[in-house]
């Protein structure tokens, strides 16, 4: 058995793929089945919402333009629905311009692939989610560590404070609905304030991809943790031509 198989073997290894166009779903379903993954296949959105909530995948490719419901549409009631809101969605759009609004929508995909897409990179796309959501636990919550600093899992960083073990983000003592993308990539920067994390940095910690990767992922991200933090997305700083990093502003 390839090591990948092996791998996939020891979770939740089912993946559900919602595309109507044949030669789709049986390129991602091949290539899936190869890496050592069970495909359950959907030809339109209802099928993919019935599937999704009788089979629980591990995570669902889901194309944008599907027949009945869109693939915007069936996102946005999966991460709405708390049985099904922890289940990682790779999008496949066959227009770039369309990413914009995917952000605007916040939709809760978890990342997207363009077509034509290279089944290879999808397959690693899906092992990425898929080790990212594997390792995610819950434990009680420990006191918090001030100034950026790790202390049993607890980050805060001037308003916001972030809880690894409970999964939590919360701003002036309110919780906020982080996915673990969003989380992950908040407390990558929290725990080196001050520190510039250029997109090929962030694309390797949170995603696990390699740094020649073209993507959208992690402005599209930023965007998203950007507007749920609301006025404290000043601690979130773009430095032009290099990356982000968190800072404490100066009148906090």
């Amino acid at each position: 058995m390839a090591r990948d198989a092996l791998e996939v073997s020891r979770m939740n290894n089912h993946v559900l793929i919602a595309d109507d166009e044949d030669d789709v779903l049986q390129l991602v379903s091949s290539n899936l089945k190869s890496a050592g993954f069970k495909v359950i296949e959907a030809r339109n959105g209802a099928d993919a919402l019935e599937e999704t909530r009788k089979r629980q995948p591990a995570l669902i490719v889901l194309d944008w333009m599907l027949p009945d419901l869109s693939g915007i549409e069936v996102c946005k009631l999966l991460k709405g629905d708390k049985l099904t809101k922890a289940i990682p969605v790779l999008m496949l759009t066959a227009k770039t311009q369309e990413i914009d609004r995917i952000i605007r929508l916040e939709v809760g995909a978890d990342d997207y692939v363009t077509k034509p897409f290279s089944p290879r990179e999808l397959v690693l796309r899906v092992q990425s989610l898929l080790k990212r959501a594997g390792s995610w636990t819950q434990k009680p919550a420990p006191k918090a560590a001030q100034g950026g600093e790790r202390d049993s899992g607890v980050v805060k960083l001037g308003p916001i404070v972030l809880d690894a073990d409970r999964c939590e983000v919360r701003v002036q003592g309110r919780p906020l609905d982080f996915s673990r993308t969003e989380f992950k990539l908040l407390s990558v920067l929290a725990k080196n304030p001050g520190r510039v994390h250029t997109r090929d940095e962030l694309l390797s910690q949170v995603w696990g991809y390699e740094s020649d990767t073209e993507t959208r992922t992690v402005d599209m991200h930023v965007l998203r943790v950007r507007e749920k933090l609301g006025s404290s997305a000043e601690c979130l700083e773009t430095v032009r031509g290099f990356g982000y990093r968190m800072i404490i502003p100066a009148h906090r």
